[in-house]
């Protein structure tokens, strides 16, 4: 029992990966930041806020004891992911007329803005909403508008506009704004997928009867849609091409309807598809030729395609490099030849209705300076034929004490059905890890036979770290923080829920599997073997030694007074969290995780000459930054004294009189008297392997001499050796 209880201590006091996020947080995100702003901040010349409405998270703005107008936060009405993967917060106010009076940008985790933007740049950029007419919105399905994109912040500032209109536009027809009216429930039919339907084989067809739908632009309608800006400087850099030249077609599809997907795929990509999307996920083709590319590079350097997001009523699905798979060919007949044929995939949990309209919306940039460009947006609107639904009966009207059963239905179970969700996705990651941990789990269990051939080791070793570095690392995005840790307390305050960790599948595994490591084998499990970071600095040492790079070992005194530098860097970061977890986040850029790994140096110089200096340094001391840096390895190394057992196995001549292991271990961590250091190891085996070589080993050495003498001895006598057959004789 008490075992459990510790295991259970190690588990709550590492993980946090996500619990900004808990759904025992029932309150409104505005009511956490209305009282961190003055109502003149948000409002010119308003005095204060009055109390947040019962019906909607919505606060009267007033000044002289009257009604101005009213505050939200975007993030209560719509989502507003951000390139972070974060909640993009931005309190806005609204007057009786729908017109927006005041924004302010009031959280984000953005790593582009954090970086490199002036703050001022952005205060601007939300600035300009006010004066906003959302009746006019309304009218134009949010496009009445200039997007002002900021060059190199192209998702962020999407997502700050997308959510300021949605959200607006919920707040106006909730309170009757401007006249505009809460939308009314549908009285018609409802229409559901009808998948007994037929789609014709062919391309001409499909277009012909709104199967497919598309939008084609030539180089002389964008030219004029630039001309048509307030910037000059995108008509003066207008495209030479001839004006009739394709500047994009642009065609898609709802392939996730049964019909339409196997007749544009074929039955074998249909069917792959249907296996990669879950309950009530739905799936979208897009086609692509011409000058302009719908994908651009935006999603190799940060996983998220900012050219084309669907929009659908108040749900917007921006596409992540997870949401995508690349399709071969088209198997209609007569299909066109496209340069850029893709799958997108739409999850279940965005609210997104296949039955109903969408449209794909395209943003075109253009370069009109060395590092400024001016934007503008096409709409591809969708709407499934007829043919491909089937009316429903609208379900009974719900008694009135059913109706409050399922209105206070506990959150609780929404977020399960979500990480089911989500865990079926990565099904595939999930087994990867799986098998990962497995594998590494076994070489601890028998590292006396893993590390008995050297050379096999050292190979496996490099494989595995290269796999930990590109599958865990560049691809998984799976690289834990200390902030992961910091945040625990905050956890405490806002409230613990399991389900939180549940939505990072490979996060909760890696996290759960540290736990259980820390009370076998210590922190080397991870720091050693499961640490991207950690795999880049080793791998990259050792092409270092191939090309003759000298390695530095520091003096053993020098050494010894650099170790506790990490655990420095992590108690103080672990104070300013307690005081402000917002401030610790942005401290703990001393990790360079975020940049080497999950932005894959694709960030502003000074981060990337950070990363950059640390690696170099660790071409010269073997992981320099895990063994004086890393608050991460110090928090885990703290608990490292509650492991079980001692599975290094050491001779007691080990420190006295031999240093062969000491002198070779690649971060120092065998003390001159031989003792190993659980608390700076990370489990690499090297020692292990040495334990056992017969050319390194003078322990080893000594007993193999020692056996050579005794059983040479007899016959130097002339007398077979014991055992003999003949000795008896």
């Amino acid at each position: 029992m008490k075992l459990v209880r510790l295991l259970l201590l190690v588990i709550v006091t590492a993980w946090l990966p996500v619990l900004h996020a808990s759904p025992a947080a029932a309150e409104p995100v505005l009511a956490k930041y209305l009282d961190q702003m003055q109502a003149a901040e948000l409002v010119p010349g308003a005095e204060a806020f009055g109390p947040i409405r019962a019906d909607a998270a919505v606060a009267p703005v007033l000044k002289g004891g009257e009604t101005i107008g009213w505050a939200f936060v975007t993030s209560d009405f719509v989502g507003t992911t951000g390139y972070s993967g974060k909640p993009i917060h931005t309190m806005v106010a609204v007057d009786d007329a729908a017109k927006i009076i005041g924004v302010q940008l009031v959280k984000h985790s953005e790593p582009i803005v954090l970086i490199g933007i002036p703050d001022a740049k952005i205060k601007a950029l939300v600035g300009a909403y006010v004066g906003l007419d959302l009746v006019a919105e309304a009218k134009s399905g949010g496009a009445s508008h200039e997007v002002d994109i900021i060059s190199g912040a192209t998702v962020t500032v999407m997502v700050i506009d997308d959510s300021i209109v949605r959200s607006g536009l919920k707040v106006a027809r909730v309170l009757g704004l401007g006249g505009l009216a809460r939308e009314a429930a549908s009285t018609g039919p409802a229409f559901e997928i009808n998948t007994e339907a037929k789609a014709p084989s062919d391309w001409m067809t499909m277009e012909g009867d709104g199967t497919l739908r598309r939008l084609s632009l030539d180089v002389g309608q964008v030219n004029a849609a630039f001309a048509a800006m307030e910037d000059k400087r995108a008509a003066e850099r207008a495209m030479t091409e001839a004006p009739e030249t394709t500047f994009i077609e642009m065609q898609t599809a709802l392939v996730s309807v049964p019909a339409i997907g196997k007749a544009l795929l074929g039955e074998p990509e249909f069917a792959n598809l249907q296996g990669w999307l879950a309950e009530g996920d739905q799936a979208i083709m897009v086609a692509g030729r011409g000058l302009y590319s719908f994908k651009g590079s935006g999603y190799v350097r940060g996983g998220i395609f900012d050219r084309i997001v669907l929009i659908q009523d108040d749900v917007s699905v921006r596409f992540r490099d997870k949401m995508h798979r690349r399709l071969v060919s088209i198997a209609a007949d007569g299909t066109p030849d496209f340069t850029e044929m893709d799958l997108f995939k739409i999850p279940a949990d965005t609210g997104f209705d296949p039955a109903k309209p969408f449209r794909l919306q395209l943003l075109v940039q253009r370069e009109v300076g060395p590092i400024e460009k001016v934007f503008t947006t096409f709409d591809l609107g969708y709407q499934l034929p007829p043919q491909y639904l089937r009316a429903v009966a609208p379900p009974p009207a719900a008694e009135p004490s059913v109706a409050e059963a399922v209105a206070a239905q506990d959150e609780g179970s929404a977020q399960a059905e979500l990480w089911k969700k989500i865990w079926l996705g990565s099904k595939a990651e999930i087994v990867v890890l799986g098998v990962m941990l497995v594998v590494l789990t076994v070489v601890f269990f028998f590292q006396s036979f893993a590390t008995r051939n050297a050379r096999a080791f050292f190979w496996f070793r490099m494989a595995y770290l290269t796999v930990t570095l590109v599958f865990l690392g560049w691809y998984a995005n799976a690289q834990l923080s200390v902030v992961n840790l910091m945040a625990l307390f905050g956890a405490l305050v806002t409230g613990f829920s399991w389900q939180a960790f549940l939505l990072d599948p490979l996060t909760f595994i890696l996290w759960f599997a540290v736990a259980a490591a820390l009370l076998f084998w210590g922190r080397g499990a991870y720091c050693g073997w499961l640490c991207p970071f950690g795999a880049l600095q080793e791998l990259t040492n050792r092409m270092a030694r191939r090309l003759h790079v000298p390695q530095w070992t520091l003096p053993w005194g020098l050494h010894e007074r650099l170790w506790p530098v990490k655990y420095m860097i992590f108690l103080g970061l672990f104070g300013v969290s307690l005081m402000s977890v917002e401030q610790a986040e942005h401290l703990a850029e001393v990790e360079p995780f975020k940049t080497a790994i999950i932005l894959k140096f694709v960030r502003a110089w000074p981060f990337v000459a950070y990363a950059a200096a640390l690696l170099l340094a660790g071409l010269f001391v073997e992981r320099f930054y895990c063994r004086y840096l890393c608050p991460l390895g110090a928090a885990l190394a703290i608990p490292a004294r509650i492991r079980m057992f001692d599975w290094l196995k050491r001779y007691k001549e080990c420190g006295n009189p031999c240093q062969s292991c000491a002198n070779q271990c690649p971060v120092q961590a065998i003390h001159p008297t031989g003792e190993i250091n659980p608390n700076e190891c990370v489990n690499c085996l090297h020692c292990q392997v040495l334990y056992q070589s017969k050319t390194i080993c003078p322990v080893v050495i000594k007993r193999l001499k020692r056996r050579e003498t005794v059983g040479a001895a007899p016959e130097i006598l002339g007398k077979p050796p014991t055992g003999h057959p003949n000795a008896a004789r």
